[in-house]
């Protein structure tokens, strides 16, 4: 039930009986037509700028547009009044038998209400993660996984067909820096002094990687040349990290559901396959690029290569896709890769990638534009670095990765809910700073504390409940006479509850999660200052002393509220608290 998506629909039917009685002119175009809450509170309960981006092409005024309008929608039983304020606009206040049917449709949908059947079916990709897998995942790649994640389950919710995907970069010249790194292990397990020089993984994690390797082939590699061992290493060492990363993962509660290898993209034709569509479109030449920025003549050595025209699908610049002598570039597989998930069918693309990777956005979007003849959309999120303190200080490094604080010391420091819902309490391309303190500070200023508290308390009025007598099963809720929760604050919240599925659009629709995690803090908002105020006014408390029947409507919005709350945590990947301790 999406009480604004059903008031805009009787705005658009009222704008059609204008139409037919002359009032507007036929065949005008409604899409721009808006039914949203209004910036005041104090205007109404919702807005709508129908007159506003009619009156032009109708070539009427406004108010004119507005005042027909008002008088329409006001034969509506929903509608209280229509109030034409300003140039056009036009305000609307609901029957508060309407606010109220929203715990009841709450209810009665359960988790399901807010669902939306917006995506239709569409297949999307969501790839994300995709670290190279020379160790565990660090802090940068949890905000990615969390992001990635939320996003992948939002869209879900919102009616779309998703695949969570993983890329394994096992195709660079980085897997062949583990396997030494891993080797250098190996000796290191048979008791030989080893030297990690610059370039090399010197992290403690490989040590069991290493102990591992001597336990598998013995003394077969002691003293023996690359050539003998670098391949077989190479492969070994990468399901090592592969096998650490699927457990990092398993700690936040994320699954793939496709892991793709790059090296699959090698030696078995699917580079040169995605190069030759691009050439039958006319997109692949030789040439010579100019200097990059910055540059001067003297710095710029001009050279022939083989080059993506991607100019002519939105980029700056064109982009080689073989070097010099003749090796493909790192471009070259990712467009075979995006190639894949083209012919594999799906309808949209999203890729989740670090900060650092916002010079690839252009290019890939230009390869995807190109290769689907501009069908399939690419939406490329970049996710900004996190600071981490603890007692006020920036948080040391991991001496077991070596250089990087991993996604096991954030999880092991506070858990994996807090870690989540802490990752989405910003806009994933701004930066976030992750205080350890006050991530499990017990205040209205910890977003997650607040939240989940909001849902404790909701089941501790269903157990205070029960020891009262009062029957406060879903069931009964559902049957309760909803007029005997009828104060101003209590409508309130049910006009909050009622922003839940068209916030889930809104979020859906631009690929930003942290939306709900903003929502479920304003809802849980809403919700504390009901139950403070029912301190001083013993009408608004959830249980009504000798008033079954009034205990039972408030229990009722209670209850609506932590199955919403339950219903966005869910999409983040956060477990509702049943109490707080």
């Amino acid at each position: 039930m999406n009480l604004f998506a059903e008031i805009r629909t009787l705005v658009l039917e009222s704008l059609d009986a204008m139409a037919a009685d002359g009032a507007l002119p036929q065949g005008l175009s409604q899409e721009s037509v808006t039914v949203e809450p209004p910036r005041d509170a104090a205007h109404g309960d919702m807005a709508t700028n129908a007159a506003m981006v009619l009156a032009k092409p109708a070539g009427l005024k406004p108010r004119d547009i507005a005042e027909d309008l008002a008088a329409r929608l006001q034969a509506d039983d929903r509608i209280v009044s229509a109030e034409v304020a300003g140039p056009g606009f036009l305000n609307l206040r609901l029957a508060p038998t309407v606010w109220q049917g929203i715990v009841g449709a709450v209810l009665e949908q359960g988790t399901a209400f807010g669902k939306s059947d917006m995506g239709k079916g569409q297949k999307v990709n969501v790839e994300y993660v995709s670290a190279n897998p020379t160790g565990p995942l660090h802090v940068g790649h949890t905000r990615g996984a969390v992001f990635g994640d939320a996003l992948a389950s939002l869209l879900d919710y919102a009616g779309y067909e998703v695949t969570r995907e993983y890329y394994i970069n096992d195709g660079g010249a980085q897997v062949d820096v583990l396997a030494r790194s891993v080797y250098l292990r190996y000796l290191e397990a048979h008791g030989k002094d080893v030297e990690f020089a610059d370039g090399t993984y010197p992290g403690d994690y490989l040590i069991a990687a290493g102990e591992k390797l001597k336990a598998k082939v013995g003394d077969a590699y002691i003293d023996e040349p690359e050539s003998v061992w670098l391949e077989e290493v190479r492969d070994f060492a990468t399901d090592e990290m592969m096998a650490l990363i699927r457990e990092d993962l398993k700690l936040l509660n994320v699954e793939m559901d496709v892991f793709y290898s790059e090296k699959s993209l090698y030696g078995t034709g699917r580079i040169e396959q995605a190069i030759a569509q691009l050439e039958s479109k006319g997109l692949i030449y030789r040439g010579v690029l100019e200097p990059p920025k910055g540059k001067t003549p003297e710095d710029w050595e001009p050279r022939e290569q083989t080059l993506f025209k991607s100019t002519e699908h939105g980029d700056d610049v064109d982009r080689p896709i073989k070097k010099s002598d003749g090796a493909w570039t790192y471009f070259a597989p990712d467009i075979a890769y995006h190639y894949d998930k083209v012919q594999r069918g799906f309808d949209a693309l999203i890729d989740v990638f670090g900060a650092d990777h916002g010079g690839y956005v252009k290019r890939m979007k230009a390869a995807v534009s190109a290769l689907s003849d501009n069908r399939v959309p690419l939406d490329i999120k970049l996710c900004q670095l996190v600071k981490l303190f603890k007692n006020g200080e920036p948080f040391k490094m991991s001496k077991r990765a070596g250089t990087f604080i991993t996604l096991r010391d954030v999880v092991d420091q506070v858990g994996p809910d807090v870690t989540r819902f802490v990752m989405l309490t910003r806009k994933n391309d701004a930066p976030l700073d992750f205080d350890f303190d006050k991530a499990v500070e017990q205040s209205k200023e910890n977003p997650v504390f607040y939240v989940q508290y909001a849902h404790a308390r909701v089941m501790s009025v269903l157990r205070r409940a029960a020891e009262a007598g009062v029957a406060a099963d879903d069931d009964t809720l559902k049957a309760a006479d909803r007029s005997l929760a009828a104060h101003e604050a209590e409508l309130a919240l049910s006009r909050k509850l009622a922003e839940w599925p068209r916030l889930v659009e809104i979020a859906a629709r631009t690929h930003e999660p942290h939306r709900v995690a903003f929502y479920l803090y304003e809802l849980a908002g809403d919700f504390h200052a009901l139950w403070n105020r029912g301190n001083d006014q013993t009408e608004l408390r959830f249980l009504q002393e000798g008033d079954a029947a009034a205990s039972q409507a408030k229990i009722a919005l209670a209850r609506a509220v932590s199955v919403v709350i339950s219903a966005g945590l869910g999409i983040l990947g956060v477990t509702p608290a049943q109490e707080m301790r």
